[in-house]
């Protein structure tokens, strides 16, 4: 794992465990962590995760925003998507080495009805449509999430 995306995971770990109301108080909490970032760098992880800042009860708080968390995620999930092939009744998805079962879950957790499920192996998913007819749309879908479509 790049130390790009550790810091990243962190940060939204550290989110989700306490209140943070300040670019200060992050640089604080990574570096109890081990890992000294600059105010310009936490200041472009902030904007790739789709941190936000809002008003609470307690006062101003960063939080995911859920949209730009969703917009992320696709943006990762492209870099795993190697290849997309499809035949007369399936849809076969190549990943990076071990991506396969959460690129699976994604997919179905998508909420398409026209997918009947997903079985995601070490680096492929197998992709079942509800009917022939859906495979075209259900491919252009995930050449969407690859960033292709």
């Amino acid at each position: 794992m790049s130390a790009k995306t550790r810091r990243q995971n962190l940060i939204k770990e550290i989110l989700s465990e306490r209140a943070i109301s300040g670019y200060d108080q992050m640089v604080r909490a990574l570096r109890g962590h081990g890992i000294n970032v600059t105010e310009a760098t936490l200041s472009r992880d902030f904007a790739e995760l789709g941190v936000v800042r809002g008003a609470t009860p307690d006062g101003p708080r960063y939080t995911l925003s859920e949209a730009e968390a969703g917009r992320h995620i696709d943006r990762l999930l492209g870099f795993e998507i190697l290849d997309v092939r499809r035949n007369e009744s399936l849809v076969v998805i190549h990943t990076l080495a071990g991506r396969a079962p959460g690129v699976a879950r994604y997919i179905e957790q998508l909420g398409r009805k026209d997918i009947i499920g997903t079985i995601g192996g070490f680096c492929t998913v197998l992709v079942v449509p509800a009917s022939r007819r859906d495979i075209p749309a259900i491919t252009a879908v995930i050449e969407k999430i690859r960033g292709r479509g």
